[in-house]
Order: structure tokens, then C-alpha cells, then sequence
């Protein structure tokens, strides 16, 4: 491990010194460029220096216990600082291990992200609803902007699907893990007797990609334009300024109708196109390289049922890491950091695992 440590080492420094150049400086883009890898290595460059201090203060303690004649006291304060240096190597060796982990290429990007009611009619809907203002929610509060792509909503005020993107810094790195069906049981509003129902509601988070990570051909699709409509006939418009986008050769369809002009609609449909297309080619790479290794937390899988919202008994159960919180308002109000901060640290707890696996292999 601590052989490719020092080679990152040797490449912060050595990106340290271009950084001066100013063959560097009067290149914009490589300065760009050497910058953001120096932000990325820099965090494993600062454990492994304060690995080794810990290390350097580790040996000056036991020189200093191997000294002839060590009063009580000297004794007891080298010990201390012998305790201490080991206790930080033991959580400063974690968190190497934890830094050199392979990163998700795409933890940095944006999001887009398609509620869809499942199970239960009028109340799926209604959930689909309460999903949608929970993630607004909690994207307010970390200051990321939240833009509506397209919905198809009932009259009650529920959402059949709901399609909208959220902007901000790692988006991906936290809400991947909501990918999955999301089950609610609670008494709904149109029940008469007071019977609990169970409903769910479908999420996919998928990464906003450019135009550079997908090419698609524009042979490829047949574009529609059509009448937007809400909910009774809501919004509608005079002129055909929604737009259904196909993609022929694997039938993947994307609408959008939130905007009044098509040229707009049209942009938005091709982000959700590319970022669906993506995601795609992404489930095939993993499916091929790991169908028999993914991890407990899992991230994109749809079908698998990752949560239930009971509203009766007040709980928030995340059955992948069998974590419930009795919190429920606060948490469908924006509240979830504490779940994905678990989330987070068990799938980091099982890359750890699988890394120190396939090293007993290769021992």
C-alpha cells in the first residue's frame, strides 16, 4: 500500500513544481488541469505524511525508553506518546486504505433523477409526490439547485412519473444509493375505514453525462412534437412545443413538455436521453466485470426494494444496512444525511472487503 502512496507523493510534487512554471501558467487549460489532480491526490498525500510523523514519533518514543536512568515520569510520558503515535497509524493506515479505494467516475456529476408510481394506485402517486419534495428538500439545504424535466400528475396532486435534475457539487456520491423501490404504508387520505395501505414508487438516479461521453448519431432518432397537458387538462398550450424523443436502435423514449419553447424541451430531452443511454452501457460494463461481486448497498438496482416509509409507527427502515430512524416527518422533509452517511460507510466497508479479498488471492 504504501509503495503506490509514494508514488502519488512523488506526483503531487512533481506537479507542485509545474504549477510555478511559466511554461504552466501561460497554459490555462494544463493549469486547469494540473490543479484538479493536485486536489485529488493532495488528501492522500496529507494521510501519508501524517502516517509517517506518527511513525517518526513512534521511534523517537522507544529511543527515548531505551535510555539508561529514565525517571518515573519521563517514562511514563514516553509511553504515552508511544500509545498515541500507533493509535493514529492504526486510523491514519484506515483511511489510506479507504483513499486509495477506485473512485466512481462519475461521483462529481449532477444528476438526473425519475420518480416513477408503482404499486397502489392514486396513493403510489401521491408517495411519488412526497419523494419528490423530500429530495427538493434536502437539495435545498445542501445549496444545489433542483430544475423540473417533465411530469405526468394526477389530479389529487401526485406525480405518475416526475423527471427532474439536480445540480450541485458530488450529487451523484450521495444520491446514487436512492436508485430502488421505495415502499410507504400509511392510512390514505381517500381511505374511509382507516386501513393502512402499502404502495411504492420506483427511483433512478442517473449521472448526468456530455455530449463527449455519448455520441449518438442523429439518424438515430425520431423526434416527436405534440401538445403539452397537465393534470384535467391544465397548462395546455396552443402550439406543439412538447417534444417525445426515440432513440430507434434501443427504443429508449424520453418527453419533455416543462417548457413553452421546443428548442428547450428538446435540450432537456436529450440530457435525460444521454444520461438513460449512459446508464445503460454502464449496467453492461458491471454486469460483465462483476456479475457475481456487487456490493450489499448496491446502487442500481430498481427492483430491489430499499426502504420502507411507515408513516402509522413514525419509522424510516433502509433495509440494505438494516437501519430505521423514528424521525419520519423530519426525514420526508429533507432530513436524510444520516442515512446516506450510513450508506456510504457500508459500501465503503465492503469495497474494503473485497479489496483485502482479491489481495489474499494474489498473496
Amino acid at each position: 500500500m504504501f509503495e503506490k502512496v509514494a508514488v502519488f507523493e512523488r506526483r503531487f510534487e512533481e506537479i507542485s513544481q509545474l504549477l510555478c512554471e511559466e511554461q504552466t501558467l501561460q497554459n490555462p487549460e494544463r493549469y486547469t488541469a494540473l490543479l484538479r489532480e493536485s486536489s485529488e491526490i493532495q488528501p492522500l498525500v496529507e494521510e501519508y505524511r501524517r502516517f509517517r510523523a506518527a511513525e517518526q514519533q513512534e521511534q523517537e518514543a522507544r529511543a527515548l525508553l531505551d535510555e539508561p536512568g529514565l525517571d518515573r515520569e519521563m517514562n511514563l510520558l514516553a509511553l504515552e506518546e508511544l500509545n498515541e503515535s500507533r493509535r493514529i497509524q492504526e486510523e491514519s493506515a484506515r483511511e489510506l486504505n479507504l483513499l486509495l479505494l477506485p473512485k466512481d467516475p462519475n461521483d462529481e456529476k449532477p444528476v438526473i433523477m425519475e420518480i416513477r408510481a408503482g404499486a397502489g394506485g392514486e396513493e403510489a402517486a401521491l408517495f411519488s409526490a412526497v419523494l419528490y419534495r423530500m429530495y427538493s428538500m434536502y437539495a435545498e439545504k445542501r445549496g444545489w439547485s433542483v430544475e423540473l424535466i417533465s411530469c405526468n400528475e394526477t389530479e389529487l396532486g401526485g406525480f405518475r412519473e416526475i423527471c427532474f435534475s439536480v445540480d450541485g457539487a458530488s450529487a451523484y456520491s450521495l444520491l446514487k444509493y436512492e436508485s430502488g423501490v421505495h415502499r410507504v404504508q400509511r392510512v390514505p387520505e381517500t381511505e374511509t375505514q382507516g386501513r393502512v395501505h402499502t404502495s411504492t414508487a420506483t427511483v433512478a438516479v442517473l449521472p448526468q453525462v456530455d455530449e463527449v461521453s455519448v455520441q449518438i448519431d442523429p439518424k438515430d432518432l425520431q423526434i416527436d412534437t405534440f401538445r403539452s397537458s397537465g393534470a384535467g387538462g391544465q397548462h395546455i398550450n396552443k402550439t406543439s412545443s412538447a417534444i417525445r424523443i426515440t432513440h430507434l436502435p434501443t427504443g429508449t423514449v424520453v418527453e419533455c413538455q416543462d417548457e413553452r419553447s421546443q428548442y428547450k424541451n428538446k435540450e432537456k430531452a436529450m440530457k435525460v436521453l444521454r444520461s438513460r443511454l449512459f446508464e445503460k452501457e454502464q449496467q453492461k460494463q458491471d454486469a460483465a466485470v462483476a456479475a457475481d461481486r456487487r456490493s450489499q448497498v448496491g446502487t442500481g438496482d430498481r427492483s430491489e426494494r430499499i426502504r420502507t416509509y411507515n408513516f402509522p409507527q413514525g419509522r424510516v427502515t433502509d433495509h440494505r444496512i438494516g437501519l430505521t430512524l423514528y424521525r419520519i416527518d423530519s426525514f420526508v422533509h429533507g432530513d436524510i444525511q444520516e442515512v446516506l452517511d450510513a450508506l456510504i460507510a457500508a459500501d465503503r466497508a465492503e469495497k474494503l472487503r473485497e479489496a483485502a479479498g482479491m489481495n489474499e488471492m494474489e498473496e
